[in-house]
């Protein structure tokens, strides 16, 4: 078993330094959820980290992800090392985002100056074969998005049993089919234009038209939604394949404030 543990459910989210995103941090700690995965791109930098630790008193966060095309490997050793000695086992480093035409090497260099972060506390998104052996290789597992229960049996073969698999799987705490399935479309949707995704998905069954017309099925099988007692089971299923983690991703299909009233109501369900 890994020596991470962020409990079977966490939440996922965009946070900055905000009043209102360190509100939102003490919320979901308060409700009991474990662990926070922020995400790379709402992430204005490095210091927000520290002020969601530092807002909070015992969730765990973890950089979901770090784009290595825009972090040093100087910066985030730092940032670790200063988390470390303040909050131990708090922050975990999530990375990723590694664009151009050799995205492995980039990321093999990149924690080649990583030595200050404990491979115990390293994780990449990682979704294809190749990229899954550098996470067993090189870190403490994997943190795939968009991905089926299926999928996520065969990323724990890859992976093997000594490895952290956490999925992200969006969630829409919506009854209504046609709403939340459209809900889930919007979000959706952007993904199969990037290849890393295409090829992922395509690897999952989906076919091409699928990717371009993004029918029910895949909808379903990428989305949660229902009632909080149906979307746990749903989330389960991850677990039943070989997940240690699933972080929830809650969308609403609005901008605006976090989705606190969602991860309340889902809260029982998940968490008991």
């Amino acid at each position: 078993m890994t020596s991470l543990d962020f409990g079977p459910f966490g939440i996922t989210t965009g946070l900055t330094s905000s009043p209102e995103s360190l509100a939102a941090a003490r919320a979901a700690e308060d409700l009991g959820y474990p662990a926070i995965w922020l995400s790379g791109g709402p992430l204005p930098g490095l210091q927000t980290i520290t002020d969601v630790v530092e807002a909070t008193s015992t969730i765990k966060f973890i950089s979901g992800i770090l784009a290595v095309d825009t972090y040093s490997a100087a910066d985030v050793t730092s940032a670790y090392a200063e988390l470390a000695a303040a909050a131990p086992g708090r922050f975990t480093v999530g990375l990723g985002g590694a664009h151009g035409p050799k995205p492995l090497a980039t990321l093999n260099a990149f924690l080649d100056q990583l030595d200050g972060v404990p491979v115990e506390h390293r994780l990449l998104a990682a979704l294809g074969p190749r990229m899954l052996e550098l996470a067993k290789e090189r870190t403490s597992g994997a943190y795939p998005f968009l991905i089926t229960p299926d999928y996520t049996a065969e990323l724990r073969s890859t992976l093997g049993p000594g490895k952290l698999l956490a999925v992200a799987h969006l969630v829409v705490l919506e009854t209504d089919p046609a709403r939340a399935r459209a809900i889930a479309r919007d979000t959706i949707g952007f993904f199969p234009q990037l290849p890393g995704y295409a090829a992922s998905l395509k690897r999952q069954g989906f076919t091409d038209t699928d990717l371009t017309t993004l029918p029910d099925h895949l909808i379903d099988s990428l989305a949660a939604w229902g009632t909080p007692t149906d979307i746990a089971t749903k989330l389960h299923a991850h677990h039943e394949a070989g997940a240690d983690h699933v972080a929830v991703n809650v969308i609403t299909g609005e901008t605006g404030p976090q989705p606190i009233p969602q991860w309340q109501a889902l809260a029982p369900a998940l968490l008991t």
